[in-house]
């Protein structure tokens, strides 16, 4: 399993780019929410 990660821009440290997967491809920067077992139980139903 290999993962490449190539570089489209560049703003000082910051980067642009996609991370190749096996799986397909994603566009960087990214937003990747996470739910911890404390944060959900915290969202009203």
């Amino acid at each position: 399993m290999a993962f490449e990660f190539e570089v489209i821009a560049r703003d000082g440290n910051a980067r642009a780019g996609i991370l190749h997967t096996p799986h397909g491809d994603i566009p960087t920067p990214v937003f990747a929410p996470v739910g911890t077992q404390a944060t959900v139980k915290a969202v009203p139903t």
